[in-house]
């Protein structure tokens, strides 16, 4: 779509902002990829009306879904552990034992980048399959500076939906170092500053957790980066109380991830805070953990998301369904709130909220249509019901 130009998508029934619901015989207008006029069909302006027009049946219309937590680069498998951890090891027996991240880790540094985009690609149309048009992808499966700038780079040339990618590199110790917080030393003074130049990221995380990365050195760490002018997340509270959702309140993160382990005082926090708690069940179906206390967070006014957490190890599954059936049927989330999780939440969970995440005057016109209704959504497990996902007011062919 060329500057200036104008699309009329008329005949539908617009999604509200709390998917309580839907207006029949909407319309609205995009122009340079942005709403800029919505209502009743019958109060179309006259001087606004477009010649390139649409007609959308009577189709339902709902804002665009958003993953905002995914690791999707990276090379090899780690199905056996799936075997290993039902067999009765532990996710950190496996890790300290030469698999988990490090497994990953050995593959994907002798990956070349075609190597990466001939096995990512694929997995990315998965996710634009199921009505994604925003994609967060992490580094963290190479753990040195070359590697892992090959990663942010392979993550660039991915096609599809909007991309955004998030530097990782404080994933897991790598062998060249002697101990954590050394490598953190290494990856503040080396690598964040190279990132930052070639502005491959704005974005940083790390993995708080007992024998990973503790809150004391990560507080330094990530005070850097922002120092630096990145935004911080926090992979928090999985296994243990880490500390790290408690941190993300402190140093005001963009997002806490995970969150299983928390304690009432800090779900009340949550939800007087501008962070948002990223929910990743699926991740948590796969670990044989908890679920993360979603029902206390939002109820204590607290802004969720949620997301696949797709990876190699402990959460090899890109299917939104799942993710939104274990948010409704564990969770104890409604399906509007499941939906808000999805988009809105989602979307300010990467800091995007300005200008994505629902169908509103001057953001980005990404929708699904679709002859399905609300309740179709997060119900039937591997099943998306069928729709047409548009990015900035252009369908997209997958």
């Amino acid at each position: 779509m060329s500057v200036g130009q104008k699309r009329l998508f008329r005949n539908l029934k617009l999604v509200k902002s709390d998917y309580s619901g839907h207006q029949a015989k909407m319309a609205f207008i995009v122009e340079d990829g942005h709403l800029i006029w919505m209502g009743s069909q019958s109060k179309i302006p006259k001087g606004l009306k477009p010649k390139d027009e649409f007609d959308l049946k009577g189709q339902l219309v709902m804002p665009s879904f958003i993953e905002c937590h995914t690791h999707t680069v990276f090379a090899g498998s780690r199905a056996d552990e799936f075997e290993m951890r039902n067999q009765g090891k532990s996710y950190l027996e496996i890790a300290t034992s030469g698999g988990g991240i490090l497994s990953t880790m050995k593959k994907t540094r002798s990956a070349s980048v075609k190597q990466l985009l001939e096995k990512t690609q694929p997995l990315v149309d998965g996710f634009l399959a199921q009505g994604v048009s925003t994609l967060e992808i992490k580094s963290g499966y190479a753990l040195d500076l070359k590697n892992e700038i090959k990663l942010l780079e392979t993550i660039q040339k991915l096609k599809g939906p909007q991309i955004i990618s998030t530097f990782l590199g404080a994933h897991a110790l790598p062998p060249e170092f002697k101990t954590h917080s050394e490598y953190l030393t290494y990856l503040g003074t080396k690598v964040l500053p190279v990132i930052r130049k070639k502005k491959l990221s704005n974005r940083v995380d790390i993995y708080i957790e007992t024998k990973f990365f503790e809150s004391g050195p990560a507080q330094a760490f990530l005070k850097q980066a922002q120092t630096l002018g990145f935004q911080i997340t926090i992979h928090a509270n999985q296994l243990s109380m880490s500390g790290g959702a408690e941190l993300a309140l402190e140093l005001g993160a963009q997002s806490a991830d995970h969150v299983i382990h928390l304690n009432e005082k800090t779900i009340q926090r949550y939800g007087k805070s501008k962070t948002v708690a990223v929910l990743l069940p699926a991740a948590d179906l796969y670990m044989k953990c908890a679920y993360p206390p979603a029902r206390q967070l939002i109820d204590a006014g607290a802004t969720v998301a949620l997301a696949t957490d797709f990876n190699p190890g402990t959460s090899p599954t890109q299917d939104l369904s799942l993710v939104g059936f274990l948010a409704r049927l564990e969770m104890k989330m409604t399906l509007a709130e499941v939906f808000q999780a999805y988009t809105s939440g989602a979307a300010k969970a990467l800091g995007i909220e300005q200008s994505q995440g629902d169908l509103a005057l001057g953001k980005e016109a990404n929708f699904i249509c679709t002859d399905a209704e609300l309740s179709d959504f997060f119900y039937s497990i591997g099943n998306m019901p069928r729709h047409t996902l548009f990015i900035r007011g252009l369908a997209v062919k997958i």
